[in-house]
């Protein structure tokens, strides 16, 4: 049976084999699937989860640390389960990093039985972001049968946002497939009216609160939606339901932040992003109204301009800008289309039916991400968007089965599949002119393919029985052309090193953070270590920028040091650079010998230095495999160093060492002027020359290392 006889006649009337019994009928079964699939499907489904496994996992090892920040915390947790628990940038547990710790507990465990190193970091992402293709696969395939289900895989698997941060180590791929897992325990549940699948999906959608916090809960009212309106059992049932499972996921979630607050303060790190050292000022604030809001709505940092310098303006249009259209874009006209016009076409249906079911979950949450998305006046990250990679996948897929069945049936309905192949590859051709200096054949070639699928599905369409090779023609070219553009934009991220703090795929465009090919870090034309706002490092910050080329988010706006420098404090080569640290931020300079000279003087101090902010402390643990303290967290703002505590800390014997004035985050460049204040009146300052410096830097207005005690 062929995929068009398939979508034909619909996902329950496929043909049967006979399956083996045993152990090898089970393994026949797992490679070729169940007797009632079609003998095509399984082979198609293993081929694109090989295919999502190559462009996630292809030379990991160029990736290095990816980005620091995480990385660091990543082997903080190796050396102390104190600091795995808690997510803390240093195995001291000074101060945590300003998201929950559940992604770096998956990459702290890989650390932990593979060794610290960049497969134990980057291999989990890679296999998360191929299961929830396979989930998503599994999910679509009970609602929609198995094209639909090969089709939503397959432009999951090669959406270009979603390869780019499934080669890095931020926690947006575990949170997608914990929110794909979700989706499918919501669609058991609907399916069966059994309530542990309800409260199963609750669970997921806690643990990923656990792991991005509030952006979790953006697929719930898709999920509540689709289970009251479809779930088996009476209205009222539904509701106690959805009573329990908002009790389930209510533990689910704050269960870390329960524990993590109500320990005493003085026996757990600060949280950093936060303004008062707790979880919940950082949900409310920083992670959450921030976000929304932008700066005043609710904790520092929160974008202090319309995008943050990253996503572009805030606006209905912000998902098809220059940033933001060629990583997630490429579909969402025709998904958009598919899901409107899926539910007029099952709109008679009984209540309980499981395809509109699914229609109302997919759209759902597509239409909750992209107004929070397009909307947020705070720091957005275009990587973000991966969220939405799993809807537009199952709403395409889903949905071009469901036009291809009226196309074929009714005469009224035979022009929406064509006007949305068109729509398609209008939108891809535009696309693809905005970067026409990379593979400029490209759009020509996605135009023609274009124009002649709609010809194939027009013709075959009026010559009716006669066009059968004409309409598999057509759906042919169709597929070819939809996906021809975001294929070479993730085999570009697959083929280049990805920019690990601000991860994107393919060529710049627009304001630019990538260059032709990904390149990180080049304008058009080449420019390189241009910064994402159009600045270039050491020049004036553009607008809703904090000095030194980060946003008030704290993130460099190219994701590398400044003078080119690559993440983690080492040249591509490997070899740490004179230039000294930077690591993504501003403040690179602590150099090789000041940091031998810390570890050679160390002493019995619990942490080897403290400096501003974590990006210089991130590249010294990385570099060391010691403890550094981040007095003020990432964006170097945070209040987590007082002179009480630093006091403590001296006069116990656990910081021996101390960097102040090399930061901009906070003033003095130490945290706070009182730090900074009492170091100048208290500590020694080191002269330059015991590390291998100038006697006259050490009385300059650069980083100045003081020795305390």
């Amino acid at each position: 049976m062929t995929i068009t006889d398939t979508i034909t006649n619909g996902p329950g009337r496929t043909e049967r084999h006979a399956g083996p019994a045993g152990a090898g009928g089970r393994l026949r079964r797992l490679a070729l699937g169940g007797p009632d699939d079609p003998r095509w499907a399984r082979p198609a489904l293993w081929a694109v989860l090989a295919l999502a496994f190559a462009l996630y996992a292809w030379n990991l090892t160029a990736g290095g640390h990816a980005n620091s920040y995480y990385s660091a915390a990543v082997r903080s947790g190796t050396e102390s389960w104190k600091a795995f628990f808690f997510g803390s940038l240093d195995a001291g547990s000074f101060i945590t990093v300003d998201k929950p710790p559940m992604s770096l507990w998956a990459m702290g465990l890989f650390a932990r039985v593979l060794g610290f190193g960049t497969w134990s970091l980057l291999l989990p992402q890679a296999l998360a972001g191929v299961a929830s293709v396979a989930v998503l696969h599994a999910t679509v395939r009970r609602a929609s049968g198995h094209p639909a289900a090969l089709i939503a895989a397959g432009v999951l698997a090669l959406t270009p946002i979603t390869v780019a941060i499934n080669r890095d180590n931020n926690p947006d791929t575990l949170l997608v497939l914990l929110l794909v897992l979700a989706a499918w325990a919501c669609q058991r549940a609907i399916e069966s009216g059994r309530t542990r699948w309800l409260l199963l999906a609750a669970f997921f959608v806690g643990c990923g609160f656990n792991t991005k916090m509030l952006q979790a809960f953006l697929v719930v009212p898709a999920l509540a939606l689709a289970y009251l309106i479809a779930a088996r059992p009476g209205v009222l049932r539904r509701f106690a339901h959805l009573l329990a499972a908002g009790a389930a996921m209510a533990v689910s979630s704050l269960w870390w932040m329960a524990v993590v607050d109500l320990t005493p303060a003085e026996n757990r790190p600060f949280i950093g992003g936060s303004t008062d050292g707790t979880v919940w000022d950082l949900v409310i604030g920083y992670n959450g109204m921030g976000r929304v809001l932008g700066e005043g709505g609710g904790g520092r940092g929160g974008g202090g301009g319309p995008g943050g310098g990253f996503g572009g303006e805030a606006g209905a249009g912000r998902l098809f800008n220059d940033i933001l259209g060629g990583q997630i874009s490429w579909l969402l006209p025709f998904a958009v289309l598919a899901a409107l016009a899926g539910l007029v076409l099952l709109w008679k249906r009984p209540r309980t039916d499981l395809a509109r079911a699914g229609l109302v979950l997919w759209g759902g949450w597509l239409a909750v991400h992209y107004v929070v998305f397009s909307f947020a006046e705070g720091t957005f990250h275009p990587y973000y968007s991966t969220a939405m990679g799993p809807a537009i996948g199952a709403l395409t897929g889903a949905g071009a089965v469901l036009l291809y069945g009226a196309y074929r049936r009714s005469l009224a309905w035979a022009w929406v599949l064509p006007l949305g192949v068109a729509v398609t590859g209008a939108w891809s051709f535009v696309l693809l002119a905005r970067t026409s200096d990379w593979n400029p054949w490209l759009r020509w070639a996605v135009a023609a393919m274009t124009v002649l699928a709609v010809l194939g599905l027009v013709a075959g369409r009026l010559l009716r029985g006669h066009g059968r090779r004409l309409v598999v023609a057509g759906l042919a070219l169709t597929v070819l052309a939809g996906l021809a553009g975001p294929a070479a934009y993730a085999a570009s991220a697959a083929s280049s090193q990805v920019n690990a703090t601000n991860p994107l795929a393919g060529p710049s465009s627009g304001q630019g953070f990538g260059g032709p090919g990904g390149r990180p870090g080049a304008m058009p034309g080449g420019a390189p270590g241009r910064t994402a706002g159009g600045g270039m490092p050491g020049g004036p910050p553009p607008s809703g920028q904090a000095p030194g080329g980060q946003t008030p988010d704290g993130q460099a706006q190219n994701g590398q040091a400044q003078g080119g420098q690559a993440q983690g404090g080492r040249g591509r080569d490997g070899q740490r650079p004179g230039g000294g640290f930077g690591g993504g931020g501003p403040g690179g300079q602590v150099n090789g010998q000041m940091t031998d000279y810390l570890v050679k003087n160390r002493g019995g101090a619990r942490w080897l230095v403290a400096v501003s902010s974590a990006q210089q402390a991130s590249s010294m643990i990385l570099e060391t495999g010691e403890p550094v303290i981040a007095m003020g967290g990432f964006t170097g703002q945070d209040p987590a160093m007082t002179v009480d505590k630093l006091q403590r800390y001296v006069q116990s014997g656990q910081l021996r060492y101390i960097l102040i004035g090399e930061g901009r985050g906070g003033p003095g460049g130490g945290g706070s002027s009182e730090v900074t204040a009492w170091v100048q009146k208290n500590g020694t300052l080191v002269d330059a020359s015991a590390y291998g410096g100038s006697s006259a830097s050490s009385s300059s207005s650069d980083a100045q290392l003081y020795e305390l005690g």
